[in-house]
């Protein structure tokens, strides 16, 4: 069982930058692939970044050379950074994680959500 909780999202102009955190409970967390998935309103939940317990990365085309995704096993930690944030990525952030060696885009791979952080980017 892990809890996450995200923080770190609020409002930004277009081409600024915030970094995403979710802490996680638990003494295990280095077994677990995280990723980040966003629902803006009136959409499903899109994936964004993953990052397995080997610490490959993996992204979706529409953040890919602007969000990166790392993990801190030590402080139990994952983070989002984005740079060049655009109106359209403006969604609730979620953190989200599964015991695997294995990866997914599919919200559903995922058993454990956090809450959900509020990114805004006005143009």
């Amino acid at each position: 069982q892990v809890q996450l909780v995200e923080s770190g999202g609020g409002l930004v102009q277009a081409g600024g930058s915030l970094r995403l955190s979710c802490a996680a409970s638990g003494r295990t967390f280095s077994t677990y692939a995280m990723a980040w998935f966003r629902q803006a309103p009136g959409k499903e939940r899109e994936f964004a970044a993953t990052i397995t317990r080997s610490s490959s990365t993996y992204y979706a085309d529409s953040v890919k050379g602007r969000f990166t995704i790392s993990r801190d096993n030590a402080k139990n930690t994952v983070y989002l950074q984005m740079n060049s944030l655009k109106p359209e990525d403006t969604a609730v952030y979620y953190c989200a994680a599964r015991p695997t060696t294995g990866w997914s885009m599919t919200p559903s791979f995922y058993g454990y959500w956090g809450q959900g952080t509020q990114v805004t980017v006005s143009s």
